[in-house]
């Protein structure tokens, strides 16, 4: 699996890329730029492109559109220490796969690095349901961060095996969050959660 890393920030490129080289699968290329990040990609066909939302040369999400079309239409994700959840919306509205705060954990990143390059979309939903969505959403207000995580993989259409794999938790746990979800959100089953979560636009 071949990852392009591009943030400006020495510490912050080199602590993210060594988590990830951990991987004995994942090879990964770090670069300063904007412009650096997509003549890499224009030479190398990447799983995954991670873009630093601050650094030189990104121009807000423009970047991203740069990035894309150098690597091919490859998968392309926006990292940031503090963009705003808005930020991370218009991200995936403008074609991101996922969105990573650079607080996350390390293992959580290497998860959702795979996730990412496999194609699919990635966000933390306790990232994207905090503050003002708290506040507004019942349904938020009615489960727990970690129901919340669980509702966010079924309306992903993933299995409790998958579910729990990401979220390093046992099948078992799983199935009864899914059971408890099913119970608070009035759902038939984990289906009908999920469009009960999708209707009412958590996720």
């Amino acid at each position: 699996m071949k990852i392009l890393l591009a943030d400006d920030h020495d510490l912050v490129r080199d602590t993210l890329a060594a988590f990830l080289e951990r991987e004995p699968d994942m090879q990964v290329i770090t670069v300063e730029t904007l412009d650096a990040a997509c003549e890499e990609a224009r030479k190398t066909l990447f799983d995954l492109i991670l873009l630093d939302y601050n650094m030189p040369g990104m121009d807000g999400l423009k970047g991203l559109d740069l990035a894309r079309e150098a690597g091919d239409d490859r998968p392309v994700a926006i990292m940031s220490g503090t963009a705003p959840r808005a930020i991370a919306q218009e991200a995936l509205d403008a074609g991101a796969v996922g969105f990573l705060p650079k607080t996350m954990a390390a293992k959580s990143l290497v998860n959702a690095v795979r996730f990412m390059a496999m194609g699919e979309t990635f966000v933390p939903v306790d990232f994207m349901t905090a503050d003002e969505t708290e506040a507004q959403n019942p349904l938020v207000q009615k489960l727990s961060p970690r129901e919340l995580e669980v509702l966010n993989g079924l309306t992903r259409g993933m299995s409790n095996k998958e579910i729990a794999r990401e979220l390093e938790l046992q099948e078992v746990t799983i199935k009864l969050h899914v059971k408890t979800l099913c119970r608070k959100l009035d759902a038939k089953n984990r289906t009908h959660a999920a469009m009960i979560a999708k209707e009412s636009g958590v996720f």
